[in-house]
């Protein structure tokens, strides 16, 4: 079992940046696919970003392709989101989320573990 917490999120201007955290605790971090996903209000989950085990395979969502980048540092046991180029429509909370699958997924339910979120306004 793993428990993330993320960070970083924050209130930007649109055209900013901020880089997310998911600190995960336990020594098996490196055993998980991870991903990062996101709810704006009144809409439903999306995928966001995804990146393999060793993290030499990622995965965007087109919507944040050239913008996002996900990487891990297996060592510290931490997941990151560099977000640059933020729109308001980036506007949501956003989860951390580890997997058991021997491959990175977008699928929400392919995930075993969740964060608590950590929330992303961009102002217009």
């Amino acid at each position: 079992q793993v428990h993330m917490v993320e960070s970083g999120g924050g209130l930007v201007q649109s055209g900013g940046s901020l880089r997310l955290s998911c600190a995960a605790s336990g020594r098996t971090f490196s055993r998980y696919a991870m991903g990062w996903f996101r709810q704006a209000p009144g809409k439903e989950r999306e995928f966001v970003a995804a990146i393999a085990k060793i993290g030499s395979s990622t995965n965007y969502a087109d919507s944040v392709k050239g913008r996002f980048a996900i990487s891990r540092d297996n060592a510290k046991n931490t997941l990151y989101l560099q977000m640059n180029s933020l729109k308001p429509e980036d506007t949501a909370v956003y989860y951390c989320a580890a997997s058991q699958s021997l491959y990175i997924s977008y699928i929400g339910g392919e995930y075993d573990y969740w964060g608590q979120g950590t929330t992303v306004t961009v102002s217009s």
